[in-house]
């Protein structure tokens, strides 16, 4: 454990959080491939990125190929039939909200949906991939730059400075190994329902509850 000096509300602080299997209950990509039938398929890979068993940019790509020739119309369809916010989600960030605390959201997922949840929830920063859209069909390719593991670290440190934050005031939440790095950075780095790896090496790790179960460490 890094510190026991642990941010608190009394104080202006920066919250992060993954989306896919932590601000959300499934993985956007597992369940975009359901309905071109691979599923499964995908589901495996994605599982053996988040455990840190394969390269997570290379994953990304390799899985999104495989979406190619789908009507991106499914990507609505997967917003509004398939994604929940986590039980403890909306508490957690209007009550950090309330405290003056700014909330990000960053995602090895895809722009279409962080950008519905960054309205949705009023968030200050969201970064996520985005995916390429042809003639409403998906392509099979990621545009930009990547948003992984590095991305995310980086992108704590360039919020917290944005908004003259000390890092020792800084929050990430993560479920897989692509979120370590920034759960290494914050000042409080939490593993939220996640990969034994990333249980262990994280802060804190919650097990069982929602996301709201973070407030009763910075209340302390």
């Amino acid at each position: 454990m890094k510190t026991t000096h642990f941010p608190t509300l009394s104080k202006p602080g920066l919250l992060f959080m993954d989306m896919d299997s932590t601000l959300i209950q499934c993985e956007c990509i597992d369940e975009i491939a359901d309905f071109l039938g691979i599923k499964s398929e995908i589901s495996k890979i994605t599982e053996r990125a988040m455990r840190g068993e394969l390269d997570f940019s290379t994953s990304l790509i390799e899985r999104v190929k495989l979406l190619a020739g789908l009507d991106a119309n499914v990507l609505e369809q997967v917003y509004q039939e398939r994604i929940q916010l986590t039980d403890g989600a909306e508490t957690l960030i209007q009550t950090v909200q309330s405290h003056g605390w700014k909330v990000g959201l960053v995602s090895g997922g895809f722009t279409y949906f962080t950008e519905r949840f960054q309205k949705r929830l009023n968030l200050d920063f969201t970064a996520s991939n985005q995916l390429d859209i042809q003639a409403g069909t998906l392509t099979g390719k990621v545009l930009g730059h990547i948003v992984d593991a590095t991305y995310k670290r980086a992108s704590l440190f360039t919020q917290a400075e944005k908004y003259g934050l000390s890092m020792r005031q800084t929050v990430a939440i993560g479920d897989g190994a692509n979120d370590l790095p920034m759960i290494h950075a914050a000042g409080l780095g939490v593993a939220f329902h996640a990969k034994p790896a990333v249980q262990k090496e994280a802060d804190v790790a919650i097990q069982a509850g929602g996301l709201d179960e973070v407030l009763k460490i910075l209340c302390k």
